[in-house]
C-alpha cells in the first residue's frame, strides 16, 4: 500500500517559506538529537486494505460471541435497554450527525433547539429548574458537581457515599489532586450509606454530600438523611440519580437535591464498549451562574420570531483557567439529542412503563436466584433494576460459566476495583451485581436462572 502523505512537495516549499526556513531538519532544529529517530522502527511491511480487514475479522472471531448473539443481565452504568427505530432513524440524520456545538445561532436554529428540548426534558426527569447542554458522561457530571460545590460555598471536603459508582468515585479522586478538595468516602452498612460515620469536623468543612440514588449495589436508599446533613453543613447536596428510576420513583428535585447527575446511556445510546456517552446535570437556579458547558435558551430574533441560543454565559469564561467555573467548553450534542428523540417517543407513561417493567423483572429474577444454594443476596433493602448477590464460587468464574451458555451474566465487583467499604471485604470477590431492563422476558430470564443454577456449582 503506497504511503499517504497529506501534503505535496509545493506545500511543505511555501510554508518553509513562510516561516523562513530552509529545509524540514530546520523546523524541528528545536529537538535534541537524542530524541530524534535516527532509523527506521523495524516495521514488517504494511499489508493491502482487505488483508487488514481480514486480520481484524479474524481477530473479532475470537472473541464471546456479541451483545446481540447473548442475553444481557450486565448493568453497573451501562444497560441493555431497547433502542426504537424512531432514534436510530432520526439520531443519525446527517443534520445531526455532523453537528457541533452550536456556536453560530444563525445557522444552527435546529440543533439549538433540540438542545433546548433536551434540556427541558432533563429539568423535568430530574426535578431541577436549570438542565444544561449535556457533558461527557455520568462521572465527568460528578466532578463538575463537586467543583460547583465548593466554588458555591467556599469549602473543599467533599462528602461522598461508598454507593456512588466506584469509577465516578475515582474519577473525583483525580481531579481532587489538582483542584485540592479532600475526599471523605462515607461507608455502606447492608447496603445503605451510614452517615452517622461523618465526623463533626468533615461536615463544618463539608462543600458537597453526594449520594446516589439507587446507589450503584441497587439499593433504594433514604435520602433524606443526606439531605438534612447538608442542611446541617451548609453544603449543596447532590444527587447522582439513575434517570430510568425517575419513571416510578422521586426526583433529585423532589428529594431536596441542589444539583443532579447522572448517566444519560439508557437513552437511546447503545453500550458501544463504554462509549461515547451522555452526562446529565441539572442544577437549581440559585446556581445557575455557576452551570458548566453550554445553556440554550429561548428568544426572539429582530423580526420577533421565536429563537435559540445559547445563553447567560459567555465561552471565554470557560478558558480563564484558575477564575473559571468550569473548564468545559462543549457538550455531547449527538448523544444529546439522540436522548431527546428517545424521551419524547416514549413519554410520561412510555417512561413509567420502561422503568416498572425493570422493577419487575429485577425482582422476578432475584427471587429465582436467591431461591438457588448458596446464593445470597449482599443487601436485604429495595433495589430498582439491579442487585447485589453473594455466590459460592468467585463472580468471575460464574460470569465466565455464563457466558458459555450465552449470558452476559452480571458484573464482577472485583471488575471495579477491590474492597472500598462499599461490602465487606472478604466477600468482594464473590459479589456479582446483576442488572435487568425491559428487554428482559420471563423466557430468559427463566433460562437465566437454570444456567446460573449450573454456574454457581
Amino acid at each position: 500500500m503506497p504511503d499517504y502523505l497529506p501534503h505535496t512537495p509545493d506545500e511543505v516549499t511555501s510554508m518553509l517559506d513562510f516561516l523562513g526556513l530552509d529545509s524540514l531538519e530546520h523546523l524541528f532544529a528545536h529537538v535534541p538529537n537524542a530524541l530524534k529517530l535516527t532509523q527506521g522502527l523495524r516495521l514488517p511491511d504494511g499489508e493491502s486494505e482487505p488483508d487488514v480487514a481480514e486480520r481484524f475479522k479474524h481477530y473479532t472471531n475470537a472473541n464471546k460471541a456479541t451483545l446481540s448473539e447473548m442475553v444481557c443481565f450486565a448493568g453497573g452504568g451501562s444497560y441493555d435497554h431497547e433502542v426504537p427505530a424512531v432514534v436510530k432513524s432520526l439520531g443519525s440524520r446527517a443534520e445531526f450527525v455532523t453537528a457541533y456545538t452550536p456556536y453560530q445561532p444563525e445557522v444552527a436554529q435546529g440543533v439549538l433547539q433540540a438542545i433546548f428540548e433536551y434540556q427541558t426534558m432533563i429539568a423535568r426527569l430530574s426535578g431541577l429548574s436549570i438542565a444544561n447542554a449535556s457533558l461527557y458522561d455520568g462521572a465527568t457530571a460528578l466532578v463538575e458537581a463537586v467543583n460547583m460545590a465548593a466554588g458555591s460555598t467556599g469549602k473543599e471536603t467533599l462528602l461522598i457515599s461508598s454507593g456512588v459508582h466506584p469509577h465516578w468515585r475515582a474519577v473525583v479522586h483525580t481531579f481532587a489532586k489538582g483542584t485540592g478538595h479532600r475526599v471523605v468516602e462515607v461507608p455502606l452498612v447492608d447496603g445503605r450509606t451510614e452517615w452517622s460515620k461523618v465526623s463533626s469536623s468533615d461536615l463544618a468543612k463539608g462543600a458537597a454530600v453526594v449520594a446516589a440514588y439507587p446507589n450503584y449495589l441497587g439499593v433504594l436508599e433514604d435520602l433524606s438523611v443526606a439531605k438534612d446533613l447538608s442542611i446541617r453543613a451548609d453544603a449543596l447536596f447532590v444527587v447522582a440519580g439513575d434517570p430510568v428510576a425517575a419513571g416510578v420513583l422521586k426526583t433529585a428535585g423532589q428529594w431536596g437535591a441542589d444539583v443532579f447527575v447522572g448517566e444519560g446511556q439508557p437513552f437511546g445510546t447503545a453500550l458501544a464498549f463504554g462509549g461515547p456517552y451522555l452526562g446529565l446535570f441539572a442544577c437549581t437556579l440559585d446556581q445557575i451562574r455557576r452551570l458548566p458547558g453550554r445553556l440554550v435558551g429561548e428568544t426572539v430574533d429582530t423580526r420577533d420570531r421565536r429563537a435559540f441560543v445559547t445563553t447567560l454565559r459567555a465561552r471565554e469564561q470557560d478558558i480563564r483557567r484558575e477564575k473559571a467555573t468550569s473548564n468545559v467548553c462543549t457538550n455531547q450534542t449527538l448523544m444529546a439529542v439522540t436522548a431527546a428523540i428517545q424521551l419524547g417517543w416514549l413519554g410520561t407513561y412510555g417512561m413509567r412503563e420502561v422503568a416498572t417493567r425493570c422493577a419487575q423483572g429485577a425482582r422476578y429474577t432475584f427471587d429465582q436466584l436467591v431461591g438457588i444454594d448458596g446464593v445470597a443476596p449482599i443487601s436485604t433493602q429495595p433495589f430498582f433494576r439491579e442487585f447485589a448477590l453473594r455466590t459460592p464460587q468467585e463472580a468471575s468464574t460464574v460470569l465466565e460459566r455464563l457466558a458459555g451458555e450465552g449470558f452476559l451474566g452480571g458484573l464482577a465487583l472485583s471488575a471495579l476495583g477491590g474492597p472500598d467499604g462499599s461490602v465487606i471485604a472478604n466477600d468482594w470477590e464473590h459479589t456479582l451485581i446483576i442488572a435487568v431492563t425491559e428487554r428482559r422476558t420471563k423466557f430468559e430470564i427463566d433460562e437465566f436462572a437454570t444456567a446460573f443454577a449450573k454456574a454457581v456449582k
